[in-house]
């Protein structure tokens, strides 16, 4: 018995209870009393929506879920960003559904409602992706409305996307099942074709008490908007649905005759489970942030056959490279390794540290990749690159750009899976949000920032203690030790995954089991965009 391998699967295994906890609460969206009229009201739920749409007993994942987490508090909260975003297989075609959650405010638009959005959008762009917009919202949130309205990445540049996808051959379904009201009637009509169910939706630009006050007319919901209006009078819809299952039956007929995808052709085998035990995960991954482990083992049980053939193995140890596939498809690996390793010539060196020498492997294994049509998949557990005279002197900066530069350029589809520390840096080197991976994920053992929340702290304290001590306040220990505590709670708080997942720096918090579906299924969403532009890197500083 491996005490400390016990004392580290209890700790991941209550995060992981901790995640299905705060998943089960979002699930409610806004709440069970609103959940109930709108079943009186004889609608579905934006989730009870999205289930039926997709194939039963198939695969799915959530983007987003914990978007608005713990924000807009002063406005009663917006769960989900108020939107249910999930790719997943309609008629065994995969597609991505995004619904709004007219259980939120109305499905009412926040910043990050907006914000989520784009992003399902971006994901629909990127991989070719057939989307779905099961449409409930009485549209931008008007508190909120300087923060969602005018700006480049704002509620407009969604009917812009609109435009750009249909030029693009992109499929666009759109089923007005509920309110759909001024700008946002757009979006469906600028879909390739609208459905509207009969009695419980309704689409204009300005609502009857809008009309009254505007232009003097009198004129009920139903007539001014309504499906009859719009499918028979207007001709702004292409179906009318008698409700919520008969409108999205229809969609499962039109998407049933969507023809076949141009494929990039990533490679493609039967699939294997690891040979290792995959649970074994939550024992090796320490509960510690600074504690060593083998990042040689958390591969093995993420692969199929357990086998990671290495590329460099004996050099740049403290970044490890190589091939394997999960779930049949081929992948690039590039992780961080977490223990101390020793070069040949005998230096250590720290795990979770880009080094020099790392930096170059990694900076060659990408390009290989790419030359070689091969998916990346990144691993991240790191602390940043490696600092001092002899990492300066040895070019470091260089080195670390030259890394950046593949990373940026690379044109082969990228999965970042956060596994522990991404800081600094480092997150941008081993393909951080920024650095457009089609997904990115984090285990709830997660951090994101600067710096660890320790090292962050002592320097803010330095900050504080020194502003204090300017205006004659005298600092004991005791006081220094508070203020501590205080500084590094506050920030503790933004680099949990929650926080970044509230604001769409992930796309999910994922149980750690669930990793080998994430990846399989955005490489299966990648294949349908053929890679178009060549791998070059550019001008590299040697």
């Amino acid at each position: 018995m491996d005490i400390n391998f016990n004392k580290n699967e209890d700790y991941n295994k209550l995060l992981v209870s901790d995640l299905r906890r705060r998943f089960a609460k979002v699930k409610l969206g806004g709440g069970q009393k609103r959940i109930d009229k709108h079943h009186l009201n004889g609608k579905m739920t934006a989730r009870e929506r999205i289930d039926y749409l997709l194939d039963s007993n198939s695969k799915s994942i959530e983007i987003g879920a914990f978007a608005g987490e713990e924000m807009y508090a002063e406005h009663g909260g917006c769960p989900s960003g108020g939107v249910v975003v999930k790719i997943g297989y309609i008629k065994n075609k995969q597609c991505i559904v995004v619904a709004n959650d007219a259980t939120v405010k109305a499905g009412a638009w926040f910043p990050i409602t907006g914000k989520k959005n784009l992003r399902a959008q971006e994901i629909s762009i990127e991989n070719k992706l057939p989307i779905i917009y099961l449409v409930d919202s009485a549209g931008v949130y008007l508190p909120l409305q300087d923060e969602i309205f005018p700006d480049k990445e704002h509620f407009g540049r969604i009917f812009r996307n609109n435009a750009i996808m249909s030029s693009m051959g992109i499929t666009q379904i759109s089923a007005v099942m509920g309110s759909c009201v001024a700008g946002g009637a757009y979006l469906p009509i600028m879909s390739d074709e609208a459905l509207i169910v009969d009695k419980t939706a309704s689409i204009f630009l300005a609502g009857s008490y809008l009309v009254k006050a505007a232009i003097g007319e009198s004129i009920d919901n139903e007539t001014l908007g309504g499906a009859t209006t719009h499918c028979e009078i207007s001709g702004v819809t292409d179906y009318k649905a008698k409700d919520d299952k008969d409108a999205l039956d229809k969609i499962k007929f039109i998407i049933d005759k969507i023809g076949d995808y141009d494929k990039a052709g990533f490679s493609k085998t039967e699939s294997f489970p690891p040979k290792e035990k995959e649970d074994d995960i939550f024992g090796i991954l320490p509960k510690e942030r600074n504690a060593q482990y083998d990042m040689v083992e958390i591969i093995k049980r993420l692969v199929d056959n357990s086998e990671f053939e290495q590329y460099k193995e004996g050099y740049g140890k403290t970044i490890l490279t190589g091939y394997a596939r999960i779930d049949g498809w081929a992948v690039g690996i590039v992780a961080n390794q977490r223990k101390l390793v020793k070069t040949q010539k005998g230096e250590m060196q720290f795990g979770g540290v880009i080094y020099n020498d790392s930096a170059d492997k990694a900076t060659r294994f990408i390009a290989n990749c790419n030359q070689k049509k091969i998916p990346l998949v990144f691993l991240q557990d790191v602390t940043g690159f490696m600092v001092g005279s002899k990492s300066e002197h040895g070019g470091i900066i260089k080195d670390g750009a030259k890394m950046v530069n593949a990373v940026s350029n690379s044109v082969v589809p990228k999965f970042t899976i956060v596994i522990g520390n991404s800081y600094g840096a480092g997150n941008y080197a081993m393909c951080g949000k920024a650095y457009d991976p089609r997904l990115i994920v984090a285990w709830p053992s997660a951090e994101l920032a600067v710096m660890s929340g320790n090292s962050a702290a002592k320097v803010l304290l330095q900050i504080e203690t020194a502003s204090l001590k300017k205006r004659g306040e005298e600092i004991t220990p005791e006081k220094e030790a508070e203020l501590f505590d205080k500084i590094k709670s506050r920030y503790d708080k933004q680099i949990s995954p929650y926080y970044a997942a509230a604001r769409i720096w992930t796309d999910a918090i994922i149980n750690p089991l669930d990793t080998r579906t994430w990846i399989s299924m955005g490489i299966e969403a990648a294949n349908h965009a053929p890679i178009e532009k060549k791998f070059n890197m550019g001008i590299l500083q040697v």
